[in-house]
């Protein structure tokens, strides 16, 4: 395999050699802008200068657990993940809550009630169906709704023919149909999909029995009329069982000096269901090349029950590192976990989007939306703690001789609630974008605004944006870019929970003040192109509700009594490190932090810090259908891991914060994919008989954490009750993991 040794320098913009003019001058630019266009209009065209595009052919190939367009989302500069078994992703200090993400510039929603990554089952972005993926980090232009991180963009395809294809693996398959009418006026696409991660969960090295079953189905429908009017329709149902009966298992920790064992025996079952639907009718009507007038239509419906009873017991001890025989036993305890949590979310409504461009260098947008919302929650949590005999929190005793307190026996924590509302959003935006000369150089400019308000908290944000870019007339092909603007996050469900369990109508929005600089450096070297893409942003941030994470659960305390702000840096090495085929290198430098209740400045719960990670791709030049691809991930612990104190109400405590600081273990992870492609589209010799069916065969072999690294995703905490001191339990991630997949098209 060739390789490509790239010097540190490339990973800052190269601003030497750019500063001369190229021979044409401003004069004969001037005179050609009606004729000049700076963008070439296709399916899924975007005029979001922070946009990057996501190949949907690498996204299949990539070697990933929870879905390939995420997968490949996380190696990006700017997106941050510490656990392969979700789709979830964070960016530039925000939360998993805080991001968009669009079926057709269709809003769509993840399960809400999910506390761990193993629950999660598949994204609901099919890779069979998607034609092209947009991905932006912040500072998005003002057609996107109301979140403060970032915004994914996915458009599906319409088949040009009769197609099947699937794929087989250890671990789940798919299989899709494509359908095309003669003349091309109905299209149809069909696809649905299997998944039980058991064998890839037998690898957390505990005795647990997991029974995990995933598995959904979509359609993308569409009727040309005529060459002026059209209809699609998209369909999507999806069934999450979880079902976990968890019997013990055995976690070292500490140092070398001193390692501690940790024995947790278990008691009890959990038992969750996740099943969601959505339905979207479009009618696209475009009278004249100028204009082009969109009505959606759509409902989405999520059913969620959350029901475990676990009880667990514990013993901490030490051992001698050399006779590896007990010395010590701090304590023992033990805890139980109890939850009958129901969720029930619909949501319908409909949007108008209407497009003018008097030239191919203009568009005018205006967008309305109205959205009904049906919210019922049903909320029964709790947990009891007990260590060496004593419940904690523990009431103060008064006599130790008679045992009297002066307090009833208290929970851990205790969450309850029953609220059902039906509030109405509704938003609109317009936006003006423009493409035109300055001298010799070539402009764009994006330009909006977008407001919106909702019934329940009786709140209106008004939100402008504006992104613009100027490519000089030099010798070097650079861009640079300035965005942002005022990004607001609208509460939903998380938000307005508060921690007794009710929803509080005084909830407002959180807001983002944002201003991101970008440099794109595009060059070639080794006569194969690159880009290199820089990027700087602040975030100023008020009225935030403070939160903590638990795996990949986030409970807010439903209060805006924090601000923060958040800066960094992001840059990637875009191009063909190999001949043919695009590999990129990514490295991150990000700091968030919140003051709570003004009491100084403490790194959020998501402050990534520092971040390398790469996607790449080889092939044999000998035997180009001998493929591999790599993506390797190094990330900074997050400080998840600080614990969570519990006033005398039994809840949760965030400026315990303040006292005390953990961060968890660096994330590293290798995943690698290597693939024998027997049948190439682009090969031009056909094959006959049998194999002539096909278009497409692979047999490929994925290797999941391919040094198997114990990463840690969350940490348990455990009480020394003689000490008061708290072990912080680790919960590991998965290990080693060989998987088979069969890919094919007829």
């Amino acid at each position: 395999m060739k390789k490509l040794v790239l010097p540190l320098s490339l990973m800052v913009p190269i601003l030497i050699f750019s500063q001369q003019r190229k021979k044409d001058t401003a004069t004969t630019r001037v005179t050609d802008i009606e004729e000049v266009v700076f963008q070439k209009k296709t399916t899924g065209r975007t005029n979001d200068l922070t946009n990057v595009k996501i190949s949907a052919k690498e996204a299949k190939a990539v070697a990933s657990i929870s879905g390939g367009i995420e997968g490949l989302i996380k190696t990006l500069p700017s997106v941050n993940s510490n656990t392969e078994l979700s789709s979830q992703y964070m960016v530039r200090g925000g939360n998993y809550d805080e991001n968009l993400i669009y079926i057709n510039d269709i809003e769509i929603y993840r399960p809400f009630l999910i506390r761990n990554s193993q629950q999660e089952g598949m994204s609901i972005i099919n890779p069979d169906m998607v034609s092209s993926v947009n991905f932006s980090a912040g500072g998005f232009e003002a057609k996107y709704g109301d979140k403060m991180s970032s915004a994914l963009n996915i458009y599906y395809r319409e088949p040009e023919k009769f197609e099947v294809s699937g794929e087989a693996s250890l671990i789940g398959g798919r299989l899709t149909t494509g359908l095309a009418s003669k003349n091309k006026k109905f299209t149809a696409l069909f696809s649905g999909r299997y998944r039980n991660t058991n064998l890839v969960l037998n690898t957390l090295k505990e005795d647990t029995d997991f029974n995990p079953t995933y598995w959904d189905f979509q359609s993308y429908l569409n009727y040309h009329v005529n060459d002026k009017l059209s209809m699609s329709f998209i369909g999507y149902y999806s069934k999450n069982d979880y079902e976990m009966i968890p019997k013990g298992k055995s976690v070292t920790f500490g140092s070398l000096q001193q390692p501690i064992t940790v024995n947790i025996g278990y008691a009890g079952k959990e038992n969750d269901q996740y099943k969601n639907m959505m339905g979207t009718f479009s009618m696209n009507y475009k009278p004249a090349d100028k204009w082009k007038f969109t009505l959606d239509a759509f409902a989405y419906q999520n059913r969620e029950r959350e029901y475990y009873t676990i009880r667990s017991e514990y013993e901490l001890q030490t051992f001698d590192p050399i006779t590896k025989d007990p010395v010590t036993t701090f304590d023992s305890g033990a805890q139980t976990e109890h939850a009958r949590n129901d969720l029930f979310v619909r949501t319908y409504g409909t949007q108008f989007r209407a497009k003018f461009s008097p030239n191919v260098n203009t568009d005018f947008e205006v967008g309305f939306k109205y959205e009904k919302e049906n919210l019922k929650d049903l909320t029964n949590e709790w947990k009891l703690v007990d260590s060496s005999g004593y419940s904690l929190p523990r009431p103060e005793v008064i006599d130790p001789r008679s045992g009297t307190t002066t307090g009833d026996l208290r929970m851990f924590y205790y969450i309850a609630g029953k609220n059902n509302i039906e509030p109405t959003r509704l938003s609109a935006y317009a936006q003006y974008s423009q493409k035109f000369y300055w001298g010799a150089s070539k402009v764009f400019l994006n330009a909006g605004v977008r407001v919106s308000n909702w019934s329940f908290n009786k709140e209106t944000i008004v939100s402008p944006r504006v992104q613009f870019a100027i490519k000089p007339d030099w010798d070097s092909d650079m861009l640079f870019k300035l965005s942002g603007g005022i990004y607001y996050q609208s509460p939903f469900y998380k938000e307005i929970k508060d921690l007794d369990g009710n929803f509080n109508p005084n909830i407002k929005s959180q807001r983002s003040i944002q201003a991101i600089l970008a440099n794109d450096y595009e060059f070639y070297m080794y006569d194969r192109p690159f880009k290199l893409t820089t990027e700087l942003y602040y975030k100023k941030m008020d009225n935030l509700i403070p939160y903590y994470m638990d795996n990949v659960r986030i409970r807010y305390s439903g209060q805006n009594n924090a601000k923060g702000y958040a800066y960094g840096i992001d840059t990637r090495l875009f191009g063909e490190f190999v001949p043919g085929v695009d590999s990129w290198l990514s490295a991150s430098y990000a700091r968030v932090y919140e003051n709570i209740d003004g009491r100084g400045d403490i790194p959020r719960p998501t402050d990534q810090r520092f971040r390398v990670a790469m996607f790449y791709q080889d092939y044999m030049p000998q035997f180009p259908s001998m493929r591999v691809n790599l993506t390797l991930v190094y990330a900074m612990g997050l400080p998840t891991g600080s614990p969570v104190m519990f006033n005398d109400n039994g809840q949760p405590d965030f400026n315990s914060a303040y006292s005390y600081q953990k961060t968890l273990p660096a994330y590293k992870r290798v995943d690698i994919g290597l693939t024998k492609v027997f049948i190439d589209p682009k090969d031009k010799n056909k094959k006959s008989g049998f194999w002539g069916n096909f278009q497409e065969l692979s047999l490929g072999v994925q290797v999941f954490n391919a040094f198997n690294i114990n990463n840690t995703v969350a940490n348990q905490w455990i009480t020394d009750y003689n000490t008061n001191y708290m072990y912080p339990v680790p919960v590991r991630l998965t290990g080693r993991f060989f998987n088979v997949k069969l890919e094919f098209k007829l």
